[in-house]
Order: structure tokens, then sequence, then C-alpha cells
């Protein structure tokens, strides 16, 4: 399986995962949360960031139901699905991950048909990755 290749900028993303934190790159000028990391605030051009926890929660905005032709280790897991989730903190920040039934279950531990725009989705940490579940209502 892939594994992330972090850059200078998301290096903190990734670190903050594998210890089961969500966080995202913060202007410490203007306060503006923003992803994908980058030296510059967009907003305010201020070279100064911050790394702000955010609650991990939010709703499924996209996703994709991936089907071979994959990668050879993706195609043994396929059909699974891919989600964009749009923070609760921040709607213009949007992550993507899988779906899963529970932290640890594999790729496509929920059927592909149960996936709606709109669901509501919280974070969940497994081998130093960013997940989704389902919240429960």
């Amino acid at each position: 399986m892939l594994r992330p290749v972090p850059d200078t900028d998301g290096a903190p993303f990734w670190e903050y995962a594998a210890q089961g934190e969500l966080r995202v790159q913060a202007c410490a000028a203007c306060g503006e949360l923003r992803f994908p990391p980058r030296p510059c605030c967009p907003h305010c051009q201020s070279f100064e960031s911050e790394w702000r926890p955010v609650s991990g929660r939010g709703r499924v905005w996209s996703y994709v139901v991936a089907h071979p032709p994959l990668l050879p280790d993706y195609a043994a897991r396929a059909p699974y699905d891919v989600v964009v989730v749009e923070l609760d903190e921040a709607p213009r920040i949007r992550l993507v991950g899988n779906l899963v039934a529970g932290a640890g279950q594999p790729l496509g531990s929920l059927p592909p048909e149960s996936v709606r725009i709109g669901a509501r989705v919280r974070a969940v940490f497994h081998d130093h990755l960013v997940q989704w579940v389902p919240e429960r209502p």
C-alpha cells in the first residue's frame, strides 16, 4: 500500500495524525485555517503559521467508489469508497480519505451503497492515516 510522502510544509499534519490528532495549518497573523499546508497565507500573505487541533467532525462532500483497474494491492480490496470530507470548523477545507466501519477496519468494510453525500462523519486514525467513520446519531 502507498504511504504518505510528507513535504516540509505538510510533515506536521502526518506527525499529528500518527499521534491520533487531526490538526490543520492556521495563519498565526490572521487566524485563517488552510489546507493543504503551504508556507504563505493565501489571505494575508503572512509567513507565520501554527497547527491547530480541529474536532475531526464533518460531512461527506463528495465520494467515489474505486473499482479495478487499480494498483494490485488496492484491486484486491475493491470496491471501496474514497470520500471528500468538509470539516465543520472550516467548510472550505476538504480532506480525502476512506470511509470505514471503525478505526482499523479495512477498505470496503462499509458497503459502497451506504455512502451518502451530506452524511456526518468523524476522523479516526489507523497506521498513521486519517480515516473516516459514520457518526452515529
